[in-house]
């Protein structure tokens, strides 16, 4: 993959690949070189994504007025709280 490659431009150039696919107008080595392509910017866009996830957390105020930060997997689930 292109290091100049951002989530943005993966997740446009996925949306034309999909696009070139359903039109059925391309021949069938093409549709593979596409669908190939298709495949890693997934696997890319899938790892910024995890990525990013690990980086969030959630900003809190603690009894005395003090900021800290609490990871998103350390706060409760929907169905916990």
């Amino acid at each position: 993959m292109k290091k100049s490659l951002t989530f943005e431009k993966a997740m446009k150039r996925l949306e034309e690949i999909g696009d070139s696919l359903e039109s059925g107008d391309i021949a069938l080595e093409e549709s593979l070189k596409l669908y190939e392509e298709g495949i890693q910017l997934i696997g890319f866009c899938q790892q910024k994504l995890n990525e990013v996830e690990k980086k969030v957390q959630k900003l809190s105020r603690n009894a005395e007025g003090e900021f800290h930060t609490d990871s998103l997997d350390a706060l409760p689930s929907k169905d916990e709280a």
